[in-house]
């Protein structure tokens, strides 16, 4: 199954950001319509984002969503982290209860070591890009990689 929580709250900071840039309001309606999620997955992801500090809400008729910080204090890791629930970008599959060979008696602590590398490694790369630099690239039309100095190789 995919799961769709990380971009769609990239997209939900991304727009706060814009709208802020504008002078509009956001609102979970406002967000959900333009990510064409269903409301009750954007009021799930507004909880995380706003408990780690990315959002900060107002309630009430004129209620709207602010970023909690500027956008060059907020990285892609940072919004990855609040929506994730220490969800692992890879699962392994439970130990074998009975191994019969020195592959099943063996994947599970093999695949666990290369998940998590992967998944530090993921980590990584999601830390080296703020909001900012997402939206310079959103308004620009480049490449991420090309506002932080990656070169040809690292792309």
């Amino acid at each position: 199954m995919l799961d769709y929580r990380f971009p769609t709250a990239l997209q939900m900071v991304l727009s706060v950001a814009i709208s802020e840039e504008q002078g509009k309001r956001s609102t979970s309606s406002t967000l959900g319509s333009g990510a064409e999620a269903n409301p009750s997955l954007i009021r799930k992801l507004m909880v995380p984002l706003t408990r780690e500090g990315i959002f900060v809400t107002t309630l009430g008729r004129n209620g709207s969503i602010h970023l909690a910080r500027p956008a060059d204090q907020i990285t892609l890791c940072d919004i990855y982290m609040a929506v994730s629930q220490e969800k692992k970008l890879l699962n392994s599959r439970p130990d074998m209860k009975k191994p019969c060979c020195i592959v099943s008696a063996n994947v599970c602590w093999y695949f666990k070591k290369i998940a998590n590398d992967a998944e530090q490694a993921s980590l990584k790369v999601l830390a080296q890009h703020t909001v900012a630099d997402a939206l310079l690239a959103l308004k620009q039309g480049k490449d991420l990689s090309t506002l932080t100095g990656a070169t040809d190789t690292e792309k």
